[in-house]
Formats: C-alpha cells, sequence, structure tokens
C-alpha cells in the first residue's frame, strides 16, 4: 500500500512539474492542460486534480487565459464573435467571457477599420458581389454583420 501511494505521489510530482513547465510558456486553459498531459499518458483524474489545485493557487487561470488569448488574436486582426468561440472550443466558459473579450479589444470598430483597409484600402464604390465578398471575409474574421454595416456606413462605402 505504502509503494502504491509513493507511486501516485510521484506521478502527481510528474504532472504538476509538466503543468508548471507549460504555464511558464504561456497561459493555458484547463482544457488544454488536459489534453496535452493526457496525450503523455497520465491518468485524467490525477490531472484533473492538480489542474484544479494549480487554480486554486493561482497558478492557472481561465480568465487570465482568455484576455491573453483574446489580445493575441485581436493583434491578429480577429473580431469579438470568431475569440468567443475559439474560447468556448478551448474550454473557457466563464460568465463574463464576452467582457473578457470586450475589455481586451478597445475599440472593435477601430481593429474593424484597420482589417478592412489592410485587405481593400479604400475603395468607396462597389458592386454587389464585390460588397458581398469583402462583407463574408470580414464575418469570417469574426465581425458581426451589424459591426460591418456600420463600418461601411462610417466610410461612406456605397454599392
Amino acid at each position: 500500500m505504502a509503494e502504491n501511494q509513493g507511486e501516485v505521489i510521484r506521478a502527481s510530482t510528474q504532472i504538476k512539474k509538466s503543468c508548471l513547465r507549460l504555464l511558464a510558456h504561456r497561459e493555458h486553459s484547463q482544457k488544454e492542460l488536459l489534453n496535452k498531459l493526457l496525450v503523455k499518458g497520465f491518468d485524467k483524474e490525477e490531472v484533473m486534480g492538480v489542474i484544479e489545485e494549480l487554480a486554486r493557487q493561482g497558478w492557472q487561470s481561465d480568465p487570465r487565459y482568455a484576455e491573453s488569448y483574446a489580445r493575441h488574436r485581436i493583434s491578429k486582426g480577429y473580431g469579438p464573435v470568431f475569440i468567443t468561440y475559439e474560447l468556448r472550443k478551448n474550454g473557457v466558459d466563464t460568465d463574463n467571457l464576452e467582457d473578457i473579450v470586450q475589455r481586451a479589444a478597445g475599440s472593435w470598430m477601430e481593429l474593424l477599420e484597420q482589417v478592412y483597409t489592410k485587405k481593400y484600402g479604400l475603395d468607396l464604390l462597389l458592386d454587389r458581389n464585390e460588397w458581398a465578398k469583402r462583407s463574408r471575409f470580414l464575418m469570417q474574421r469574426g465581425f458581426s454583420g451589424a459591426m460591418i454595416g456600420a463600418l461601411f456606413d462610417h466610410l461612406n462605402i456605397k454599392l
């Protein structure tokens, strides 16, 4: 029995070291840590116990991960719909997820305008097909239809 308990402690120590090594490089969600450690062959129950303990100690935080992830994706030109979807896919499901993403952005309209002008410049007269193509691009980047409509109004882009 003592030998079995020693193995559990050693496994727990290895799991904790692996988690801390991953967290030292960048923030990770609990789901990401779990998936990476399961691939390494650790037991799911043991991993969850260690991850929960690290979260209680402040080493791991899903809201902190969400802020970091949102800032990174915003710097790449992605909008709130896309970022929120990816965070939920990565296991972040806090009550204030939309608030976290909103705080990270500053101004979505400025970002949207930067993304648009970088790709298309400032053509003000578009045919219907080009307007639809540009709208689809912005939607795929995670901006809502209302935001895109407001951008086109702001830039005086006409069909």
